[in-house]
């Protein structure tokens, strides 16, 4: 049986040719083009472009309902950092799995935290934007999801 991997990278390091399928696939959801041919004239790829490639890329909050990410963030050690995070988490819905914070060495330290997302609406991508945001945070790696 063939394996199949899965990555999780920014938009920016995503080819063009993709992110014009996920285009292809909002039109035909939301009723904004009624065909295959249709959809992918508006957005400017050929449709075997489509068709090879729709079934390999999806946004990353889509997915079913009540599905568990695992986060690694590292934070300045500072006070207050834990708690703006966690305060981003409620706001966005997200249920706290596990906590784990690492001692902190060198004025950085590493939170592994384990969410789950009832709300199938949640914009995971703007939740990871905004913990992004916060001054004491360096980086928000997304490490598992199911």
């Amino acid at each position: 049986m063939k394996e199949t991997n899965y990555y999780v990278i920014k938009k920016k390091a995503v080819p063009e040719v993709l992110l014009k399928v996920l285009e292809v696939q909002k039109l035909l959801d939301s009723k904004r083009a009624v065909s295959v041919l249709e959809a992918t004239e508006k957005v400017g790829i050929s449709r075997s472009s489509y068709y090879k490639y729709k079934d390999d890329i999806f946004p990353f909050y889509a997915g079913k309902k009540g599905r568990s990410i695992t986060f690694v963030i590292e934070v300045d050690d500072q006070p207050g950092v834990m708690a703006s995070i966690l305060n981003i988490f409620a706001l966005y819905k997200a249920n706290i799995l596990t906590i784990h914070q690492s001692i902190p060495i060198n004025g950085k330290g590493l939170l592994t935290v384990s969410v789950d997302i009832e709300d199938s609406e949640t914009d995971v991508s703007a939740m990871i934007q905004d913990v992004e945001k916060i001054e004491d945070v360096s980086y928000v790696k997304v490490i598992a999801m199911e």
